[in-house]
């Protein structure tokens, strides 16, 4: 048995699943929990008589993520299931995301931190517009490594031709995109074949199972090495006796190291100071780093307010009202141009006005069609945002929480959008800018 000191020295690693529907996703993670022995002995017993009160010979490993009542009636996969787990090698976050192409926006949310995706293949099928789709996000988001797992390698006969040509197919997909890195393992997760056992029915695969791939990815998300950020969450005014002057700064660290000493920028006001203290868990240190939740003391009086980013003066980032990025449009009203919006950046929401959406990305071939006027559901596109109140935004390649934003309907509250700043897989030719002038026209 793993104990907590072994836990405490392996890596963190967070992973999201995403396919077609009926691909086999959720199939996958239970059999992955179930055969790495992550699933407690109630649990199983759960699943057993679900299976049983539905016909099913055998536990449907599925319903182990499938924990929504509409999920296990419709037999598909709707909420993001997190799933947390661990071998000795290494610690596991898991988001299992629906394939469903009404519940993309889902995928997004599980994929936004993940280091790893595994998108599944159904091997009678091969690469199909969804997994066009999700290879695009996950690009898109930046994320460093991909597998591709074509599952259901038993209903064609294990055949080493079939595995081989959609492995080319979207490892050549994925590369066009800027996929850095595509795994390709054969497997069938209803059987267990190379999930977490080498399968004895496909001995021309010399590869690692899907485990064992996972346990030894190489994981560089230190963002300790950052520019540092902290967006604030709280101004903390403690009415104590003690500390009458106590004013502190409270977020988490989204990148980077904070010390004590340290002259810091507020943004967007850009004032100067100096860090006078750090609290972390209601006691004083010298250094704190992402992802610690911190409240920082400053040397002076400044007006800071929820919204406003923390930054080192010496990598303090440009602050601007005109963002350009690639956003994935997740809701049903489309979104089209001189659309009145909020921008989530951070802890900061403002008003801001859709002025230009100069391309949107074709799946099928990578193409650009140009000036699309809207994106609609699932579109990928290019778009240029002017802002109410300037933002200090990173590039997205420099910092995926920094450099990313939600557009969110006004009157509503619906996220519309979810945006990578700077993000582009081809540049847009510039266009015009003929929004018409009202109230939202900054």
């Amino acid at each position: 048995m793993t104990t907590t000191t072994e836990l405490s020295a392996t890596t963190l690693l967070r992973f999201a699943t995403a396919g077609s529907v009926d691909d086999g996703k959720s199939t996958l993670v239970g059999r992955l929990l179930h055969d790495s022995k992550s699933v407690l002995a109630d649990q199983l017993e759960a699943v057993e008589r679900a299976s049983a009160s539905r016909g099913k010979e055998g536990p449907d490993l599925a319903l182990l993520t499938d924990g929504l009542r509409a999920e296990r009636e419709q037999g598909i996969t709707i909420d993001v299931a997190y799933r947390y787990f661990a071998t000795p090698r290494r610690r596991f976050i898991l988001a299992d995301t629906p394939g469903h192409v009404q519940y993309t926006r889902n995928m997004v949310t599980g994929a936004s931190t993940a280091e790893l995706t595994v998108v599944l293949v159904d091997a009678r099928n091969g690469v199909v517009e969804q997994t066009r789709r999700h290879a695009a996000i996950a690009a898109l988001l930046r994320v460093p490594h991909v597998v591709l797992a074509v599952n259901k390698m038993d209903l064609v006969d294990y055949q080493e031709s079939v595995f081989a040509a959609i492995a080319k197919e979207f490892t050549a997909y994925a590369t066009e995109l800027g996929v850095p890195e595509v795994t390709a393992i054969p497997i069938s997760a209803l059987a267990g074949d190379n999930v977490v056992e080498p399968s004895a029915n496909m001995d021309w695969y010399g590869g690692p199972t899907v485990l064992e791939h996972l346990e030894t990815v190489p994981v560089s998300h230190d963002l300790a090495h950052c520019h540092a950020r902290l967006p604030v969450q709280y101004v903390i005014r403690p009415q104590s006796t003690e500390h009458p002057d106590y004013r502190g700064y409270a977020g988490q660290i989204a990148a980077g190291t904070f010390r004590v000493g340290e002259q810091v920028t507020v943004l967007p006001s850009g004032r100067t100071t100096k860090v006078s203290g750090i609290d972390l868990l209601g006691r004083p240190v010298d250094v704190a780093w992402t992802p610690q939740s911190v409240t920082l003391l400053l040397e002076d009086d400044i007006d800071i307010s929820r919204g406003d980013l923390i930054v080192p003066s010496k990598d303090a980032p440009e602050t601007t009202q005109d963002i350009e990025a690639t956003v994935c449009h997740v809701a049903d009203q489309a979104l089209t141009v001189g659309h009145r919006v909020l921008l989530k950046h951070g802890t900061r929401t403002v008003k801001a006005v859709v002025k230009d959406i100069p391309s949107r990305l074709t799946l099928d071939d990578l193409s650009l069609h140009p000036h699309p006027g809207q994106l609609v559901a699932n579109d990928i596109g290019r778009v240029k945002i002017r802002t109410a109140e300037p933002l200090p935004v990173d590039a997205y390649a420099d910092s995926r929480r920094t450099g990313s934003f939600i557009l969110i309907d006004p009157a509503d509250g619906t996220t519309l959008t979810a945006g990578m700043v700077g993000e582009s897989f081809a540049a847009p030719e510039p266009v015009k800018d003929d929004a018409d002038g009202d109230a939202w026209d900054f």
